[in-house]
């Protein structure tokens, strides 16, 4: 087992919160991983015998530190209707619950983390969050939410973390997101979100995550990222996008990594990446790409860049043409083949001469043709 396997199975049956799990990982004078495994394990064992009770079945778990209370819930439990004054964290998953009792957080003003996945919530409440000013983490993974409350975060202005994956969301509005001023990392994947409206994130000057993925969108509104101003990661894999514009990305210069697979794109701006120059990941993978226009890659991947596309690019699943229209991305691939991923999968659909040859034995033998011609081109 690993170890972010190991410390989820420990924080869901202890409820040590995520929070404090990343403090201890990132302080330089933290456990060594290793002791911190036996420690968890140990307590794990030890914690039910050394208070002398048989746990009950139907009752919470709870755990308590210096911090406060911790607690978790899960079938066959059953959802709490009081919550120790102290409670930190609290999960309360995989129950079949359309809405939540009244007054469920009340009495929990320095809760931290709220973990609420994989039941069946319709709606949530304006003032459900209103006793929880202290809230970091919003977990709603796996719901039925089709819309949001307006004044839902009337409080949270220090919410760094909101997750919504898996629910229903057909559309959004930024009202319901107004009050956000702390959001750092957004998840709105999984849904079935068809058009975002203008200004949704313009005052997210936080966010670092935003993940769109796995929705149907099929457009993106010019001004989406001219608000946050520090994002460094963007899903927005498995949508219906048919075209890159320009001008986009370009409000993102720390951008770091940019997930584009699984669309329907068939066109990329010439200067769809100008200003993005510190990408360390870019998958344009499975799309309809048949070129790119030159110039493209001008600012992605060069040698001696902030950043040298250090985790790689993958551009396979898409019907190349291999014909001097794609010279400018011949050249590039000579000099970035050491970070390319699926080299094998990227092969040319046309023209005839090179169907089926792999995308790379095309560009090298085009950079170099004396080679090329010794060793001829690489099915």
């Amino acid at each position: 087992m690993g170890k972010g396997a190991l410390e989820l199975g420990f924080r869901r049956m202890v409820g040590v919160p995520w929070l404090w799990l990343q403090s201890v990982e990132r302080s330089p004078g933290g456990l060594d991983p290793h002791l911190s495994r036996i420690l968890f394990l140990l307590l794990l064992i030890v914690a039910p015998s050394a208070q002398g009770v048989v746990p009950n079945p139907e009752a919470c778990q709870v755990f308590q530190s210096d911090n406060g209370s911790s607690v978790n819930c899960h079938p066959p439990a059953k959802v709490p209707l009081r919550l120790p004054a102290d409670t930190i964290f609290l999960s309360v998953e995989s129950f079949n619950l359309t809405q939540l009792p009244p007054h469920f957080l009340q009495g929990v003003s320095n809760l931290q983390e709220l973990h609420l996945s994989s039941n069946g919530l319709e709606s949530l409440a304006d003032k459900f969050l209103l006793p929880v000013p202290q809230l970091k983490v919003l977990d709603l993974t796996r719901n039925a939410l089709s819309r949001l409350p307006a004044g839902l975060f009337q409080v949270s202005a220090a919410l760094h973390t909101l997750v919504l994956k898996e629910n229903q969301l057909q559309g959004l509005e930024a009202s319901w997101l107004r009050g956000l001023k702390a959001l750092g990392h957004l998840d709105l994947s999984g849904n079935r979100l068809r058009t975002l409206p203008p200004g949704l994130l313009s005052n997210f000057t936080n966010l670092r995550v935003l993940d769109l993925g796995y929705n149907q969108l099929e457009t993106l509104p010019p001004d989406l990222l001219k608000g946050p101003l520090k994002l460094e990661r963007l899903h927005l894999e498995g949508n219906r996008l048919r075209a890159l514009e320009k001008g986009l990305l370009a409000p993102q210069p720390n951008l770091r990594r940019l997930f584009l697979s699984d669309n329907q794109l068939a066109a990329v701006a010439a200067g769809a990446f100008q200003g993005v120059k510190q990408l360390d990941m870019l998958d344009l993978s499975n799309n309809s790409l048949t070129s790119v226009p030159k110039g493209l890659w001008a600012s992605v991947g060069q040698p001696g860049a902030a950043r040298d596309m250090t985790d790689g690019f993958d551009i396979s699943g898409n019907p190349w043409v291999c014909d001097q229209n794609l010279d400018d991305l011949y050249q590039w691939l000579v000099a970035n083949k050491d970070k390319m991923f699926f080299s094998n999968a990227t092969r040319c659909a046309e023209p005839a001469a090179v169907k089926g040859h792999t995308l790379l034995a095309v560009a090298m033998s085009r950079a170099k043709p004396e080679a090329g011609a010794e060793a001829g081109v690489a099915a």
